[in-house]
């Protein structure tokens, strides 16, 4: 190290991977005490010391790919040399030659990060309960001792692994030929770029149109991160430009995937777990399995189970954690599991998560079915979701604990602590407007408090979203049962006069209660207290010209 304090690697060890900003907290003299830490860590087991090391398109990834397998040699360790690979690539390689594995990447963040991505023989798991923090611990005694002896013996090849990756996946999930389709391939300049093409060739009759394939560790285009809207701008104008009949982003280890339909419209990774877990559950039923187990963490919608259900398969709650999830899959042999965050995993691909795995799934539905993707999707995202929203808390559980306090006091509500809180309020028999759940968790990295909220119809969701978010915020807040006012004739949306910016017009809350507004004559109603806002000369009078004081 540069200075005589001990060296800590908590800030970049995370629960399941390393992560942080290269050249500063990740280095490749981090990199070299990690590798040999891995490499002691691996020979203390009974899998022994053969690893497979690959890394991403990043800047700082050769070099510090290269400063890992230098640690690792030095402590005895046969390596396997991967060099550019996806991360479901280097899964693969972990399980088809049974050897552990190590992936240089940082996956969606930033390009000035990197990190790490472990897992034992068979692509299973590594988690800081699992080996992390031991490895931590290793790393930073040689770090602090400046030195890592060598054990004799160590050495590293060259491994291409690109051919049997393909074959692997078009194993799991073959394509039928028939009907062409178009697909449009965001690769956000990351690691799909290398993988995809080499699939596609496979499939001549599923017509590529690439866009953004040059491995580029500066993400030129825009960041590869599928999940913020405002990287699938490229991919939806495209979609529509080229009348492609889906298309897909990945992230930049091309391990998540995310799908847009024919219309450029966002398709739920909800939906698309539901729609995969369908087809694996009926291909392991027909090859002999009674009730097929599924995977799928709790944030997930409500509609996962019930397709698993009705598939004749059995749903597996979990928490949000891709450890937790593979440990699971492992435990309950599940044929599949999915996540809120377009992570999917498959029971024959090592239990391990595969963006290109899903991808080819959507397309062999597609193929085998006459309709759009938009058709094809539609039963499978029945309710109105919030997707996941952010807020910043000084004391998460603090925070939680009133929202628990409040919900408690509602008629019909469950609590569980599964992963953080979540409320259910789901009675089959209940009128549609009184069904909802929510599910509120804590950021691993950030003080963070994350909101999910699924209902039956939409505007209990909004209800329901705008009530739990003033509890978090500490806002005014109205009762989640729902307000019994006479609401009068909804008008279709522009109807009330308001003539503002769309983006202002989305983001006007009610004044009273922060409820959202709804468009009726010549004013704003707020869908949670029922209160009507004029709209004046186009001006939605929502503080200014008030004659009453707001609702308590």
């Amino acid at each position: 190290m540069t200075d005589s304090r001990p060296a800590d690697l908590s800030p970049i060890v995370k629960a399941y991977d390393v992560r942080g900003e290269a050249g500063t907290q990740l280095t490749p003299e981090v990199a070299r005490a990690l590798g040999a830490a891995f490499a002691d860590f691996l020979h203390s087991s009974p899998d022994g010391g053969d690893m497979i090391v690959a890394h991403d398109m990043r800047v700082s990834s050769p070099e510090l790919a290269r400063a890992f397998v230098d640690g690792a040699v030095r402590r005895g360790a046969t390596v396997g040399e991967a060099g550019l690979s996806s991360t479901d690539q280097l899964y693969c390689a972990s399980g088809l030659h049974r050897a552990a594995g190590a992936m240089i990447t940082a996956s969606h963040n930033p390009a000035q990060d990197n990190g790490l991505k472990l897992c034992l023989p068979g692509a299973r798991p590594i988690s800081r309960d699992t080996g992390l923090a031991s490895m931590r611990a290793a790393a930073e005694a040689y770090l602090d001792s400046a030195e890592i002896p060598e054990i004799p013996g160590g050495v590293s090849q060259p491994l291409d692994t690109l051919a049997d990756y393909v074959d692997t996946v078009l194993g799991l999930v073959p394509i039928p030929e028939g009907r062409r389709l178009r697909v449009v391939v965001d690769a956000a300049n990351a690691m799909a770029g290398l993988t995809v093409p080499a699939v596609a060739e496979r499939l001549g009759w599923i017509e590529l149109v690439p866009l953004h394939f040059e491995l580029d560790g500066t993400f030129p285009h825009h960041p590869a991160d599928p999940l913020d809207p405002t990287n699938l701008e490229d991919l939806r104008e495209a979609v529509l430009s080229e009348g492609a009949d889906l298309g897909f982003a990945f992230d930049g280890d091309a391990d998540r995937c995310v799908v847009l339909d024919e219309t450029g419209a966002l398709v739920s990774p909800s939906a698309i777990t539901a729609l995969i877990a369908q087809r694996e559950i009926a291909r392991a039923r027909a090859a002999g399995e009674e009730h097929p187990a599924v995977v799928a963490n709790l944030v997930s919608s409500r509609h996962v189970a019930e397709t698993i259900r009705a598939a004749g398969g059995t749903h597996v709650r979990s928490r949000v954690g891709h450890s937790l999830i593979k440990a699971l899959m492992a435990e309950h042999s599940a044929v599949f599991g999915g996540e809120h965050s377009a992570h999917y995993y498959f029971r024959d691909f090592f239990h391990a998560d595969s963006g290109m795995l899903a991808a080819l799934h959507v397309i062999a539905a597609l193929v085998e079915s006459e309709d759009s993707l938009s058709t094809l999707v539609a039963s499978h995202d029945p309710y109105a979701s919030s997707g996941e929203i952010n807020s910043r808390v000084d004391d998460a559980e603090q925070s939680r604990e009133t929202v628990r306090a409040h919900a408690e006091r509602i008629p019909g509500t469950t609590c569980d602590d599964l992963d953080g809180l979540t409320v259910e309020h789901w009675d089959a028999e209940a009128p549609a407007e009184e069904r909802w759940w929510f599910s509120l968790r804590s950021s691993n990295t950030e003080p963070l408090l994350r909101l999910n909220v699924e209902a039956e119809l939409e505007t209990t969701m909004i209800r329901v979203r705008d009530e739990i978010l003033a509890l978090v915020r500490q806002q005014p807040v109205v009762s989640l049962q729902p307000v019994d006012v006479d609401l009068p004739h909804l008008a279709p949306a522009g109807t009330s006069g308001a003539d503002v910016p769309a983006w202002v017009r989305e983001r006007l809350r009610c004044p009273d209660c922060t409820g959202s507004l709804r468009d009726v004559d010549a004013g704003l109603q707020c869908a949670s207290c029922g209160r009507i806002h004029p709209v004046e000369g186009g001006i939605p009078v929502l503080i200014a010209g008030r004659t009453e004081a707001p609702i308590a």
